[in-house]
Formats: C-alpha cells, sequence, structure tokens
C-alpha cells in the first residue's frame, strides 16, 4: 500500500474518508507539515513588500492543495518504488469557484509540458485550476481534473485543463505510474487559502534544484498605493539548474559551497546506467555536479488581483524570466522552463450578454507588475529551496537541503545577510 503524505489543510476534505476506505492512502499524524524556515528566516535580503503570507494565496480567492506520495527505499524496482511524487493544484477561484479568469503563458524553454496552453493562447481566458506533477503523469492528472470539474461544476461539453510538469526521475520511481485519480482529486479537494505548504512537498516531492533539493515555493509582492495597491503571487516547482550557477541574493552561492549535494547514498552502483558516474556521499567529491545537472524543468504560475487583459497577461508572464535569471539559470536545452498567469479581475469576463464591461490598467501603468513578478519569482525559488529538507530516493540517491548555516554565513562574506533576520537573534 502507498504511504501519502497529506498536510493538514487535507485532513478535513470530504475526500480523505473514501481514499482511506479503499486503501489508496494511509495517514500518519508525523507527516503533517511543521513550520519550515523561509529565505526571509534565515537572512536572505529581497526587494518589494510581501503580502501576508507572502504566498501566491494572497491573492484574494487562490488556493493551493497538495498531495504527497513517498513510499519504499533502495533499489529502483520500476512499478514498485521508490515512489517519491505527488501533485500540487493551484485554483485561481478556489474550489468552489465557476467563473473563469483570463491568462497567458510562456515557454522560455520548451523541453517540457503544459496541456490545454493553444486554447489559452487563443481564447486568453484560463476555464479551471492548473496541476503539476511529474512528467509521466500528465495524463491522468489532466483526465482526473477532468472528472473533478466534472463531480463539481458540472454543465460544460469539453474541457482542456492545464497540467504542467517537470521530471523527477533521479529520486523517483517515474515509469511506475504512481500517481492516480485519487492522488489528483485529493489535492484538488484539499486545496485552501492560507500558508502554503512549501519544499518536498505536493508535485516538488522528487525535485531538484540548483544541485540541491528542489520542489514547492511561493512569495507574494503588494503593489503602492501610488501603483493602484494590487497584489501579484507566485509559486514554481522548482527542478532546474546547475550547483554552479547558482546565485542568491546576487551573491555566487554554488562556487562558494563545499557542502554535498546530490550523491548516491548507499555501497551499490545505481541500477541506471547514466547515473553511475554520480558522486559518492561521505567522499570528497560528494559536492560535485550530478550527471547531467542542468537536465530538470521550473513551472512558474503568477496570480494577480489587478485588472488586466490577456495580451497584457502575455507581457506579464514573461519578465518570470528575469526572476529566474537572477537565481543563476540559463534556461538550458534539457529544461522546460514554462510560465502562466492570471488574474482573478474582471470577474463578469464570461457574462452571456451581447456585451461585457471591462476594466484594464494602460500598458503605461504595467512597471510596477512587472517587477512585482521578477522579485517574487526569485524569493519563490529561494523559498522552495530553504523549506526542502534532504531526501533520499531510488538507488539510494540522496538530495541534500540546501545547508541554512552555510548560506547565512555566504551571505555576511559577502555583506549580503539581512540584519533584521540574522538567525539567533
Amino acid at each position: 500500500m502507498k504511504h501519502v503524505r497529506l498536510p493538514a489543510v487535507l485532513l478535513h476534505t470530504a475526500a480523505i474518508p473514501a481514499l482511506l476506505a479503499f486503501g489508496w492512502i494511509s495517514l500518519d499524524a508525523q507527516s503533517e507539515p511543521r513550520s519550515k524556515a523561509r529565505a526571509r528566516d534565515i537572512g536572505v535580503p529581497f526587494d518589494g513588500t510581501p503580502g501576508r503570507y507572502n504566498a501566491i494565496t494572497d491573492v484574494a480567492g487562490v488556493e493551493v492543495g497538495h498531495t504527497t506520495i513517498i513510499s519504499g527505499e533502495g533499489a529502483l524496482v520500476q512499478g514498485r518504488g521508490p515512489v517519491r511524487t505527488g501533485i500540487t493544484a493551484v485554483l485561481p477561484r478556489g474550489r468552489t469557484g465557476k467563473a473563469p479568469v483570463f491568462g497567458g503563458w510562456f515557454s522560455l524553454n520548451g523541453n517540457g509540458e503544459m496541456t490545454g496552453t493553444t486554447w489559452l493562447e487563443e481564447s486568453g481566458v484560463l476555464e479551471g485550476p492548473v496541476l503539476i506533477t511529474n512528467t509521466h503523469s500528465v495524463g491522468v492528472a489532466r483526465d482526473a481534473t477532468i472528472q473533478w470539474m466534472l463531480r463539481h461544476h458540472p454543465g460544460f461539453r469539453w474541457a482542456l485543463p492545464v497540467v504542467a510538469e517537470t521530471w523527477d526521475g533521479v529520486l523517483n520511481d517515474i515509469n511506475g505510474f504512481h500517481v492516480t485519480p485519487a492522488h489528483v482529486f485529493a489535492a484538488l479537494d484539499g486545496a485552501r487559502g492560507g500558508r502554503v505548504a512549501e519544499g518536498a512537498i505536493g508535485g516538488g516531492t522528487g525535485m531538484l534544484c540548483n544541485g540541491f533539493k528542489g520542489g514547492i515555493g511561493s512569495a507574494s509582492r503588494l503593489l503602492s498605493a501610488e501603483s493602484g495597491g494590487y497584489m501579484l503571487g507566485v509559486l514554481v516547482q522548482c527542478n532546474y539548474g546547475s550547483r554552479r550557477g547558482l546565485r542568491i541574493a546576487g551573491v555566487p552561492v554554488g562556487q562558494e559551497l563545499l557542502e554535498p549535494g546530490v550523491c548516491v547514498a548507499g555501497s551499490k552502483p545505481t541500477s541506471r546506467e547514466w547515473l553511475r558516474e554520480m558522486p559518492r556521499c561521505g567522499a570528497g567529491n560528494s559536492y560535485l555536479e550530478r550527471p547531467d545537472p542542468e537536465l530538470g524543468s521550473i513551472i512558474i504560475v503568477i496570480a494577480t488581483d489587478a485588472p488586466v487583459l490577456p495580451h497584457q497577461l502575455r507581457r506579464i508572464v514573461k519578465r518570470a524570466s528575469l526572476g529566474l535569471g537572477r537565481e543563476g539559470s540559463i534556461s538550458s536545452t534539457f529544461s522546460g522552463d514554462i510560465f502562466i498567469a492570471f488574474s482573478t479581475a474582471n470577474v463578469g469576463l464570461s457574462a452571456d450578454t451581447a456585451s461585457v464591461n471591462l476594466q484594464m490598467i494602460p500598458n503605461e501603468r504595467l512597471d510596477p507588475l512587472f517587477e512585482a513578478t521578477v522579485q517574487a519569482t526569485e524569493e519563490a525559488v529561494t523559498n522552495a529551496m530553504i523549506a526542502a529538507v534532504t531526501m533520499t530516493g531510488a538507488d539510494s540517491i540522496r538530495a541534500y537541503g540546501l545547508p541554512h548555516d552555510r548560506l547565512s554565513a555566504i551571505l555576511r562574506k559577502y555583506n549580503r545577510l539581512a540584519p533584521s533576520r540574522h538567525p539567533g537573534r
């Protein structure tokens, strides 16, 4: 039986009793989310003003849910595990909201998948949630999302859901197809506002980022009253990048760290030929890059309550690239860097009337939203790495969490440690 770690936000949903009855999940009180450090807690400086939760859920109405699937250890046996994967769901208007939102998307590098984007590009409208999972579970997640929409919002004739992916094939039995419709339902039914769980959770469970453990991260920015007082939030599933390129707060952190990153913890060679040169944990070279370090992707979801139209969202969503660049990304050939943005304003956009009255910000006043996108993307990626704890997965490959104390020391060395958030004060 798979043991699925569900955050507390999922424990009170109607789906849980049925899942338990059918043996699809088990709940462990020890797996409930604990308070985790975030980048600001250890002294990483950022520009801009965050919202209450410093998360995508600071945009009113947006809800996030996760299902985390963890089982097995040791050698990889296809179909049996070890399993380190899951599902993350972002619902623009929450579980009960039916109204579509204006949306736009952008592919910085297309070695990845985000379904539903051809219609999003054509119509400028996002109808339904955004799901993120592993590369080989996109199909089941897409189909299950349609089933969930039929249960909760019946009446449509067809649906083209947005499901995106990043590849967790180093730590996870990705060809074992362990994500099921039940896991998708749990993530959607368990979506809530408020604090967003980060790190190795949901779709980010088995992900790597910049040579260390990666996963889910989020951040937000509140625009000034002069700029409209709008909120913009970002959620990332971080699985991209090499260690050598990692920069945090402008500091070349990846070049300073000599701590282990991704390495083999067991004594036996991996069952996968292309990973045979993986560094050994405990050896002097355990800090070296794993084979094909740029093999990975990142999905970025941007939400705002600013009244912007689809062509403006396409402009906004491209600016996530600049935030990603601040972290050292080169958007390599083997990385699927795909971004989506939506606006919760203009609730009546789908009214069945002869005309619809819409609001929009003039193009000349979009710069604060561009700036917020860059800032929140940078912080969301850093939060994903700070929250991600060390995990050992398939073939005893271990991905270490970014060491907080060493990061603080490096920032201090470069005079970039935020004095008001110095650890221990």
